[in-house]
Order: C-alpha cells, then structure tokens, then sequence
C-alpha cells in the first residue's frame, strides 16, 4: 500500500500561482491528484496547470479571491458541479499589505489582512468541510506561519492573524472529525517567496531572522510541499489539530 497515493482525489489547492503553493500544487499532481489551480488571476495559474499537464498530471484553473466571498461561494458551486465532491483543500493564498511597525497599520492594510486570512481561510474551511462531509470525508490543510507563534517584527496583523489560524484550524478539526473530515496546519518558517521578500530580500532583516534559525538559512517553496503531502494524504489518517512545523528550527532556537 503506498500511503502518500492520492490517485482518484480531487485537490483545490489557493495561492497556487507561485511560491509554496505552486510547490503544493505540483506535488500533489505528482502523486496522483487532480489538482485546481486557484487565485486571483486565472493568467498566473494557467503556467502552474500547463506544468503540470505537461509532466503527465492532472489540472485545471479555476480563479478565486478568498477575500471575497462572492468568489468563494463560486469556487466551490463550480467545483461541485464538474466533480461532485472535493477531498483535499490547501489553504495558502493570504495577504500581507504591511510591513512596520504594528502601531501604524492603518484600517486598510488591516481590514484587506483580516479579510484574506482570517475571513477567507474560515469561510473556504467551512464550505469546504461541509462538500467533504457529503461525500465521506477529506482532508484540509491550512498554512499559517511561526509568526502565529513567535510574532514576527514588522509584521503584527499578519501574525495576529496566523494565530487565527492556528486555533480555527483546531477548532474545525474538533467538530469536523465525526464527519471523516480532518484538519491540520503547516507552519512554515522563514521561506524564500516574493511574498516573504521584505524580509529575505533584505540583508538587515534577514540577518536578524537567520540568528534565531539554526539551520542558518531560509527555506525553498519545495521544503513545504512535503509536509502537506504527508499531511493530506492516507499516511495521516490518525492525524487532526495538528500544526506542522517546518522552519528550520526555529521555535526552539
């Protein structure tokens, strides 16, 4: 039995256009999933979804913005309709307009965060559980951060944030699991996306992060794509709440 087979299921996989979830996206696709390609822009995922065709998987695009809730509701009535149920759900896309000091957030940057990661990521665990539910179970990821743990300097709504996600994550797969559906999240730590780069772009700031790091590096997109895998897959049939850590060492630095 290979336990990380994901032959047959269906995967709805958000900010897949690049970074970790592109790595997520094409992972799963290599293991036997059929995956959605989703986030704001259908142009950008178009390349992650020809990638992976071309390599002999399974894809297709469908657009959403998760800080909408319009297009939220769309995704999952399309996805109903073309595939009648949904197994797997990564929850990646997020929004993070400000970098600096917490005291001078103002209500745009907080509203837009707020909107996208706690909003967003609960709306597409709720919609999504409840498809899963229908059709016998499935498997969520959410990927928060270690900001959610340890906040992250310059970075204090997103981190507030990211804590949301670690208890909703806990709080889904409390009341999620008589209904076979389980709920994990991944931690990344300090990782080397256009998403990151105010902090891996510059030297200063980085330099501060990597003290706290043992390993004494920043990750790739790839060394997250593993751990959902593992995650979502027939290997972690036992496995619910649980926050996945993937940072270097950094928690316990």
């Amino acid at each position: 039995m290979n336990l990380f087979d994901l032959s047959g299921k269906i995967a709805l996989v958000t900010g897949a256009s690049r970074g970790i979830g592109e790595s997520i996206a094409k992972t799963l696709a290599s293991y036997g999933a059929h995956v959605i390609v989703s986030s704001r822009k259908a142009e950008s995922c178009t390349l992650v979804a020809k990638a992976i065709t071309d390599a002999g998987g399974s894809a297709e695009v469908i657009p959403c913005h998760i800080g909408e809730m319009a297009d939220i509701d769309r995704i999952f009535e399309t996805i109903e309709g073309r595939h009648n149920r949904l197994d797997i759900l990564v929850n990646n896309a997020a929004a993070n307009p400000h970098f600096g000091p917490i005291v001078d957030t103002d209500l745009g940057a907080f509203q837009k965060t707020v909107d996208v990661n706690i909003r967003g990521y609960f709306f597409m665990c709720a919609k999504g559980a409840k498809l899963m539910a229908r059709h016998g179970g499935g498997a969520i990821v959410n990927v928060a951060s270690v900001n959610g743990v340890i906040p992250g300097l310059f970075q204090g709504i997103y981190s507030v944030t990211k804590a949301a996600v670690i208890s909703m994550t806990q709080a889904f797969a409390k009341e999620c699991a008589s209904d076979h559906v389980r709920v994990n999240a991944l931690l990344p730590g300090p990782t080397d996306t256009k998403f990151a780069s105010a902090v891996v772009k510059n030297p200063a700031v980085l330099q501060m992060v990597l003290q706290h790091v043992p390993q004494n590096r920043v990750a790739v997109p790839d060394e997250m794509a593993g751990a959902v895998l593992y995650l979502v897959s027939p290997a972690a049939s036992y496995t619910t709440g649980a926050c996945l850590v993937v940072d270097g060492g950094y928690l316990i630095a």
